[in-house]
């Protein structure tokens, strides 16, 4: 595709978006998917249709594509929805949040897992929420607004069970992903009566100054609290010269001295212990059962002081010596 054609492509799509007017479930969908598929997960995504209808629940049952993702939305007052991803798009979303691009050629179509839920569940909350955000002093906020992503269905047989035999508004996105071209679909079916919030008469005022700073105070920690950390669970250190791991050879076999599964170390960086643990296993995988909590408060943990090894005293190395009691760490 060549730079020409994208360029009259996205020209063309700001001409439909600005002739659908300010207001507006069909246009606040368009830009709230866009803006979605682009901040939570990197995808160039552009509506280049979109179709309103207002169906019944056997109608709508008809309009998913074959092996679609299917999204349960749970709205207000106990209302549901869904949200089907043509296995185009679901492809599209998973395709860059593991490898980083988007290819010309989309993968074999397949069913859905709940991997592939917990990957696209993000985009479709985020899209819900700024869609609502978009029908702020909008009417069809009343039945557009509320909803969030609450499972997925593998299979649309159950759909019809599970939503309610009453009126449906659908609106059904055309999209092309990326700049490959590659095209999907996605609809959006949500209850026509509407249960959802009225909309705002006008913007709320402005806080005032010390009600902003208070209000970024709150955010910047919620965004420190979401913040990734690396945790080390130790159950032993030994101390060696750098002679002797030098000359490690595969097989090799260093004796850990007093460690122990009952008591296991879980560091932070810089060596602080935050906690103590049990190692063990659940449902099949290594698992910790937490002991005790370190005080939040205290100082900075020096780090653990290591008994050297007898080596270290000049013993020479014994790759095949293995004591009897001692827990066992084999190099690699």
């Amino acid at each position: 595709m060549t730079d020409g054609s994208v360029l009259r492509r996205k020209a063309g799509g700001a001409a439909r978006a600005a002739a659908t007017g300010p207001d507006g479930a069909a246009r606040a969908f368009r830009l709230a998917l866009a803006r979605a598929a682009r901040d939570e997960v990197g995808l160039d995504l552009e509506v280049t249709r979109l179709a309103e209808a207002r169906m019944s629940l056997a109608e709508l049952l008809e309009q998913p594509p074959d092996r679609a993702f299917l999204a349960m939305l749970e709205g207000p007052e106990g209302g549901l929805g869904t949200m089907a991803l043509s296995p185009e798009v679901m492809a599209a979303l998973i395709e860059v949040q593991t490898t980083g691009r988007l290819t010309g050629a989309p993968p074999p179509p397949r069913r859905p897992t709940r991997t592939d839920a917990a990957m696209v569940a993000g985009t479709l909350d985020r899209a819900l929420r700024d869609m609502e955000a978009g029908l702020a002093e909008s009417p069809d906020l009343a039945w557009a607004g509320g909803f969030h992503y609450a499972s997925f269905l593998d299979d649309a047989r159950p759909l019809g069970l599970l939503l309610d035999d009453q009126p449906y508004r659908v609106m059904t996105a055309t999209v092309v992903l990326g700049d490959a071209g590659r095209q999907g679909r996605v609809l959006l079916a949500l209850p026509a009566e509407g249960r959802g919030p009225k909309p705002v008469a006008k913007k709320p005022a402005a806080p005032d100054p010390a009600q902003a700073a208070r209000a970024w105070s709150q955010a910047l920690s919620a965004a420190v609290a979401q913040s990734e950390v690396t945790l080390h669970a130790v159950i032993g250190r030994i101390r060696l010269p750098l002679a002797q791991v030098s000359a490690f050879r595969v097989g090799a076999v260093l004796p850990i001295g007093q460690a122990s599964i009952d008591t296991v170390a879980l560091e932070a960086a810089g060596g602080r212990k935050v906690a103590e643990a049990r190692l063990g296993q659940n449902r099949g995988l290594r698992a910790l059962r937490l002991n005790r909590i370190e005080d939040a408060g205290a100082a900075a943990r020096a780090p653990v002081p290591v008994a050297p090894h007898p080596a270290a005293a000049g013993a020479p190395p014994d790759a095949t010596a293995r004591p009897p009691e001692a827990p066992m760490a084999r190099s690699a």
